[in-house]
Order: C-alpha cells, then sequence, then structure tokens
C-alpha cells in the first residue's frame, strides 16, 4: 500500500490540528482552475486560486479568489491600503514563496504575506486550494483555512 504524499501544506495542516481532506489529480500544464473544479467533481466556486502580488511600497500581498473570478486590482489595493498592487513576475514565485505557478497555496509560504480572500467563501461550507504542489487540492472549512493563513475576507473581483 502507498503511503499518502504529503506536501508541506498538510504538514502545516497536521501541525495546527486542522484537519482537511487531500485530493490528487494528473496535471496538465494547460488546464484551468475550472477544468481542475470539473476533475474535483466541485462547483468552481467553491475551488480557490492563490495570486501574489506587490504593491508600491515594495511590500508583498497575497490573494485567494474563486478560479473562475479575476482579482480586481483597484479592489485588491484598496484591502491591503496601497495606491496600486500588481501581480509579480511568474519567475519570482518560487524564490519568494516556495511555490510554483500552479501549486501556490496561501498556507505554508517561506513568509507569512498579509493574505486576503474574497468574500463569497463566506457563504460555503467547504472550500478547496492548492496543497502546494501541482497536482495536488485540500479541501477544508473556510474558517479553517481562514485561521490556518490568518487571511482577511474582503470583496476582491
Amino acid at each position: 500500500m502507498k503511503k499518502e504524499e504529503k506536501t508541506n501544506v498538510m504538514r502545516v495542516l497536521d501541525a495546527k490540528k486542522i484537519s482537511y481532506e487531500s485530493h490528487s489529480y494528473k496535471p496538465d500544464a494547460t488546464m484551468s482552475g475550472e477544468e481542475i473544479a470539473a476533475l474535483l467533481g466541485e462547483d468552481a466556486d467553491k475551488v480557490f486560486k492563490t495570486l501574489v502580488t506587490q504593491g508600491k511600497t515594495g511590500a508583498f500581498y497575497v490573494f485567494v479568489i474563486p478560479v473562475k473570478g479575476e482579482l480586481d486590482l483597484k479592489k485588491a489595493a484598496k484591502a491591503c491600503g496601497e495606491k496600486a498592487v500588481s501581480m509579480i513576475k511568474q519567475k519570482d514565485l518560487l524564490p519568494l514563496t516556495g511555490y510554483v505557478h500552479g501549486g501556490c497555496s496561501p498556507i505554508g509560504m517561506k513568509k507569512h504575506f498579509p493574505t486576503f480572500i474574497h468574500e463569497t467563501v463566506s457563504g460555503l461550507d467547504k472550500v478547496f486550494v492548492s496543497a502546494g504542489k501541482v497536482g495536488f487540492q485540500i479541501e477544508l472549512a473556510p474558517a479553517d483555512l481562514i485561521a490556518a493563513a490568518e487571511i482577511m475576507v474582503e470583496d476582491l473581483v
């Protein structure tokens, strides 16, 4: 019997005694978040993506939004008190967070950055985010995700 592969995200949640369910799928570089939701057999409104931005001040911010949504940069800037924010370059993601594109999670980054999640999370019974590796997702209660990553709830899309 094969032992379940644990990602850093899963180890962080285990250490915090937060319950979650892990899911894996065969990744494809062209796969969209909505396609991942379909593979999981879940509504795309429950599957969230993690985006990393940098503000005019040079500070970094993390935004977690539904996979079918698009981050409103003006709302994001307002949420974090910046004049403007912009997406970081994909090549900067791994050195900054410890995660690769398609496997970025709000939980367990190298360093904690102010993190915000779209307000629709409040009406959900469960939420899915990357488990920190391409091809892996975790499912957990929204309140547990918010607690695990010290997330603030805002209107972001």
